[in-house]
């Protein structure tokens, strides 16, 4: 092993989700799988070859080098949406390249005419509105201005969707929320029909919207987190809960696992301090491995003292604190250890599991952040 540490993405799993989305969702709704944050720290090249196998073919970036990692990996002329950051520099390679793209203020939207012109190829946009969240989107009261301008430049672009997202949509506490969003985005659409503008595709739904508010699936939802095995929220899995089936309570299987090896061990007295400073003495003599992740792995320093692993199917403690590349675990008790056994990090080894949601206690991370930090440089392989 080269690296230190290695990721595992399971296909089957993946493919298990995907269905499960789909019951919830309809067969013929479009699935946008998002792969922003190095698709939630899967990896875009295998998230996208991982989907297309299973029939995926429309992918959501955050950004232009995101979109750019999609089309180069995909194998199936898949559609690439970029739902944020866009240079106007780089809106020639867009529409040259067919990514389509959020236009959510007047000064991108100008670009993308101005540029269609001069290539001779239309844009392909999707309108944002902004509905209550307030971060982009055009406001109610730009409509009319929107609306003129749409209608005399309308031979420079396509009108691949009308979108906007909810604010908070996980959380019961935001259920007022949503709904005056939700109205608000109906609002924005029906005004838009009656005044001669329609789009191609219509969405607003993430995963936690798509499993809450079934109103707002429409055409497509862009399913994130789910996607990869996890539920947006606790509350989110208790609202589905008593509709799943009863043998069949957790229809979400996770792809990730996290895994390195044993790389040295030593033998420690009683008294001793491990480590760096004196946040942990032996209290008795003890057989100690060093395990090559530290925090600049993403295994953070708040796991000191705290943090677990699995090794021979056991679940040990991490002791001492979390250096930057590596941990010091506590194997006494394990019988026959030895340097190269295997650690595993998050997933399963015999009948333990350390699931991301318990790393993710632990650290005082929710899962999008656990899984977003893991370094792009560890190794990630596509398992069955």
């Amino acid at each position: 092993m080269e690296h230190t540490s290695y990721i595992e993405i399971s296909k089957s799993a993946y493919s298990n989700n995907i269905r499960f989305i789909k019951s919830q969702i309809g067969a013929n709704v479009t699935i946008s799988s998002v792969i922003k944050g190095n698709a939630y720290g899967h990896g875009i090249e295998n998230t996208v070859k991982i989907a297309e196998s299973v029939g995926i073919r429309h992918f959501s970036a955050f950004s232009t080098d995101e979109a750019v990692r999609v089309q180069k990996s995909s194998t199936k002329n898949s559609q690439v949406m970029i739902m944020g950051m866009v240079e106007n520099e780089n809106l020639p390679y867009l529409i040259e390249n067919e990514i389509s793209f959020y236009v959510f203020e007047m000064d991108r939207l100008e670009a993308a005419v101005h540029k269609s012109k001069v290539l001779g190829k239309k844009a392909l946009i999707h309108i944002e509105v902004e509905t209550g969240f307030h971060r982009t989107g055009y406001e109610w009261d730009e409509k009319e201005k929107l609306l003129e301008y749409l209608k005399e430049n309308s031979n420079h672009f396509q009108l691949c969707g009308l979108c906007t997202h909810y604010a908070g949509a996980e959380s019961v506490a935001n259920y007022v929320r949503v709904q005056n969003q939700i109205k608000r985005y109906n609002e924005f659409k029906n005004w838009f029909n009656a005044n001669g503008i329609h789009f191609d595709r219509y969405h607003t739904a993430c995963s936690a919207a798509s499993f809450s508010y079934p109103e707002t699936i429409m055409d497509m939802v862009r399913i994130g987190i789910a996607q990869y095995g996890f539920w947006p929220s606790q509350e989110t899995y208790m609202f589905k809960f008593k509709q799943l089936a009863p043998n069949k309570k957790n229809p979400l299987k996770r792809l990730i696992s996290w895994k390195s090896s044993i790389m040295s061990l030593k033998k420690i007295k009683i008294g001793d301090f491990i480590g760096y400073g004196n946040s942990y003495m032996a209290a008795r003599d003890m057989t100690i491995a060093q395990v090559p992740v530290g925090y600049c792995h993403g295994f953070g320093r708040s796991l000191s003292n705290l943090g677990k692993v699995l090794i021979h199917g056991k679940t040990l403690s991490v002791v001492g604190n979390v250096t930057m590349n590596s941990i010091s675990v506590d194997v006494t008790d394990l019988k026959n250890v030895k340097k190269g056994d295997e650690v595993v990090i998050i997933g399963r080894q015999k009948r333990n599991e350390i699931t991301v949601a318990s790393f993710g206690e632990s650290t005082q991370q929710v899962n999008y952040e656990l899984l977003t930090r893991l370094p792009k440089d560890i190794p990630r392989k596509i398992v069955t």
